[in-house]
């Protein structure tokens, strides 16, 4: 799980720049559309965090470095060239920001095969991957 500040940057950066569809954060009162409609998810799978400095308390370095992920869902049957072109438009969100010291790189192309089939809906999602500084 990404920390805090993170996690803060990241659904924030989405809610300023997404309101084609609902937008489920993580651990929120949020449920999938009722109608059955599209929505986006974003989950933090990895992250971890390395030390970069010694000697200096209160001051060292450390970087968080980690992925996010998106997932669009969208309701089966309905065809991927909208998903396609919803998730290039997600991805451009995303790529090269650099906003409350969260830096933000070149996010996967979306996965399909499979296992996009989910229940009533056709999941595609890409990754972010980031990194974050801290001091202490």
């Amino acid at each position: 799980m990404a920390s805090a500040p993170v996690t803060i940057a990241v659904e924030a950066l989405l809610a300023a720049n997404w309101t084609t569809t609902p937008i489920l954060g993580t651990n929120t009162a949020g449920q999938p559309p009722a109608d059955g409609g599209p929505f986006v998810a974003v989950q933090y799978p990895v992250a971890r965090e390395n030390q970069h400095s010694f000697g200096a308390p209160g001051s060292n370095a450390y970087k968080e470095t980690g992925a996010f992920r998106i997932v669009l869902n969208i309701p089966r049957g309905e065809g991927l060239p909208q998903a396609l072109a919803w998730a290039d438009t997600l991805r451009a969100v995303f790529r090269g920001v650099d906003t409350a010291g969260v830096s933000m790189f070149a996010p996967s192309p979306p996965v399909t095969n499979d296992a996009n089939d989910l229940g009533s809906y056709y999941q595609i999602s890409f990754a972010v991957p980031y990194w974050y500084w801290l001091f202490g």
